[in-house]
């Protein structure tokens, strides 16, 4: 995958935070090299956050996120610093701009604390250090204006994000040469002339493991496997085609699905399954969440907001209520939900879907995925799990 291609998931998440006219704005522009950011001299220019994804050097495929004043006021303004406060779920690096010119003030030392309640890696960086200013001791001085330090920052960021781990998908569980059949269904909401995230991922995860694999639909894979030689090593299946596909492959052969996989690369796999187990107790009238991380237009048969609440209801006979959240929505209190049903999160970055599960855990709701929950729904669950032997104790029977 080229850097040109990488997703934004798999990038690095720098933020850049602040009081307003701290320069945070012009900062941005001399460390991306471009006008990213609109910049003036009154305060509160930047009233929402902005994001770019590009290549910076030394640090590779980056985002790089520019932020209103967290000092902001009115009614906007609190709309505005909450929103700023949603950054820091999905943010690796936090740059704190402070005016050198000031020092640091009782909003830096808050940002400084969220960060450090967040468990994020932060620096300050001290704007305005071509005016008259105090010495700075505890960050990098910088200067927006002229470039001085801007180098010195990117490479600070660079240190302070580290080696970025290339984890793998599924090609651990496989040896080279062996074979995975893919399942990817072709509906209404397939992107045209293309794969979906996920399938995309894995498929280039299997070649760079030097492993075989065969794409097909669901309804040719009787055909695909009869026209192997031996059974593949595993089959990975869309969620939504479990129930067919776990008829058709035998027994013997591990299945499992995309979204499985990518809740396992999300580090959110076995509280998925223990929130599973939710499934079995929902009553008339609970609430259940269901939250999407894309925002592709919502078709007739969508996974998220059809299939998923028909299969709810047929499997537990009783009327629930749904809502739906998507994109970068997600609510910081999840009191009101019996459970909270998510994607397999390609479109989030790794810390933000810790984060949603960090905010679950708080909030003392389970929250489980589209794989686990549709093959608990079908009643297959363990099956699914069958190339994670270590998770098969989180299940009750």
């Amino acid at each position: 995958m080229s850097l040109q291609s990488t997703p934004s998931s798999e990038r690095l998440h720098i933020g850049f935070f602040g009081r307003r006219n701290a320069g945070k704005s012009s900062l941005v522009n001399a460390v991306t090299g471009q006008q990213l950011a609109v910049v003036s001299d009154v305060k509160g220019t930047t009233t929402d956050p902005v994001s770019k994804a590009m290549e910076l050097l030394p640090l590779g495929p980056v985002v790089i996120i520019d932020t209103p004043g967290f000092d902001d006021e009115g009614a906007l303004g609190t709309l505005r610093v909450q929103k700023t406060k949603e950054i820091l779920r999905r943010v690796d690096v936090a740059v704190l701009v402070a005016d050198a010119t000031v020092g640091l003030t009782d909003t830096d030392r808050d940002l400084l604390t969220l960060f450090a309640a967040r468990e994020i890696p932060a620096l300050i960086a001290y704007n305005k250090t071509d005016l008259p200013h105090p010495t700075v001791t505890d960050g990098l001085s910088v200067s927006a204006k002229d470039g001085t330090g801007v180098e010195a920052l990117k490479n600070a960021i660079g240190q302070l994000a580290g080696e970025r781990e290339q984890k793998p998908i599924v090609r651990d569980l496989l040896q080279s040469g062996d074979l995975a059949v893919l399942v990817t269904p072709i509906d209404s909401a397939a992107p045209k002339g293309r794969l979906i995230l996920p399938q995309q991922q894995t498929l280039r995860d299997l070649l760079d493991g030097g492993c075989l694999a065969t794409v097909t639909r669901e309804t040719e894979l009787p055909a695909a496997l009869a026209a192997l030689a031996a059974p593949p090593a595993i089959v990975i299946t869309d969620s939504q085609a479990f129930g067919v596909v776990s008829q058709i492959v035998p027994p013997s052969v591990p299945l499992t699905s995309f979204s499985i996989l990518m809740a396992r690369y999300k580090g959110n796999l076995p509280a998925a399954v223990e929130g599973a187990a939710m499934l079995d107790k929902l009553q008339d009238g609970d609430k259940v969440l269901i939250a999407e991380g894309c925002t592709h237009h919502r078709q007739c048969g969508d996974i998220g907001s059809v299939k998923l609440p028909a299969w709810i209801n047929k499997y537990t006979g009783k009327q629930i209520d749904f809502a739906f959240c998507s994109g970068n929505e997600f609510p910081e209190d999840l009191s009101p939900y019996r459970l909270v049903l998510h994607c397999g999160g390609c479109m989030q970055t790794e810390r933000e879907m810790r984060s949603r599960a960090r905010i679950a855990t708080d909030s003392g709701v389970p929250m489980t995925n589209y794989g686990v929950a549709i093959a608990q729904l079908h009643g297959i669950l363990r099956r699914s799990l069958s190339p994670f032997p270590e998770l098969l104790k989180l299940l009750n029977t």
